[in-house]
């Protein structure tokens, strides 16, 4: 976002953070991908922003933090305020600002949206629950769960894995309580109250156990325009070739000042990468 669109926001802060997102619904429209209406884009952050108090006070505190994350969830294609892309308020130097934090559905989203699995599975393993899965051996975890009883217990384990197009399965990622721990004491304002770490703690672990799934399955559009690029090499080297005519004898004078011929290099120049590059874009049924 430009210096001009940060003082731009600031000059209609006095009319509400409501008005200051239609006021550049301009701008976010120019990085969200092609699948995302901006105008409704719009109405679901304006409508969070006008339901929530502490929002509200956050965004007229600091008006380029709230576009900033608005820009963050446009680029991504996610929807602002839901389990997609989190809007929280958070103490800096005392006052309220707001934060923009991707969920477990985002991590899902993008990488469904990559268009090389067919399903991709995050769940919580509780203290009553069976679980096995080990490594090498087993294809996919097992994970028991009595769906009768009414406290499962404390949240023990998360695991995530995807099932690819072709069949095949992922890797897959299982993560304890100690390993959750740690990804969450490096979360920003992960101990505040308004930290979704606080508010939503088993979506918190699937967030996080997706989130390093997207380093074993592609997340971004980039996979579907290598699988083109692939399928045109292949087509092209299979059509036939073209059968050239045969040359016909020619009738040539020697002369002492006659150059050989000369040898040319045809080089096929590989084109550059576009930009920008794609986005990078659960439980067992797409969320």
């Amino acid at each position: 976002m430009t210096e001009n669109t940060v003082s731009n926001a600031v000059a209609v802060r006095d009319n509400g953070p409501g008005a200051m997102v239609e006021a550049y619904s301009a701008d976010l429209a120019t990085v969200m991908p092609s699948h995302v209406r901006p105008e409704t884009f719009v109405r679901l952050a304006v409508g969070v922003l006008r339901r929530d108090r502490k929002l509200t006070e956050a965004a007229q505190n600091n008006p380029a933090a709230l576009m900033g994350a608005l820009m963050d969830a446009a680029q991504l294609g996610l929807t602002p305020g839901t389990e997609q892309f989190y809007l929280v308020p958070r103490k800096v130097k005392g006052r309220l600002e707001i934060q923009g934090i991707r969920g477990y559905q985002g991590e899902i989203e993008l990488i469904y949206r990559a268009g090389a699995v067919s399903s991709v599975i995050v769940e919580v393993v509780r203290g009553s629950d069976g679980f096995r899965y080990a490594p090498g051996r087993d294809e996919r975890p097992e994970h028991d769960i009595d769906w009768d009883a009414e406290d499962r217990g404390p949240l023990r384990l998360v695991y995530a894995y995807a099932v690819m197009k072709d069949g095949a399965t992922s890797k897959v990622v299982v993560l304890n309580r100690a390993q959750v721990m740690q990804a969450k004491a490096m979360s920003q304002g992960s101990d505040t109250p308004y930290s979704p770490w606080q508010k939503h703690e088993e979506a918190m672990w699937m967030k996080t156990a997706a989130h390093r799934l997207t380093k074993w399955v592609p997340t971004s559009a980039e996979y579907m325009r290598e699988q083109l690029r692939a399928h045109a090499e292949v087509a092209a080297e299979v059509r036939p070739a073209v059968v050239a005519p045969t040359p016909q004898p020619v009738t040539t004078v020697d002369h002492d000042d006659d150059e050989g011929p000369i040898d040319a290099e045809f080089v096929d120049d590989e084109p550059a990468a576009g930009w920008p590059p794609a986005a990078q874009p659960g439980t067992g049924a797409r969320a």
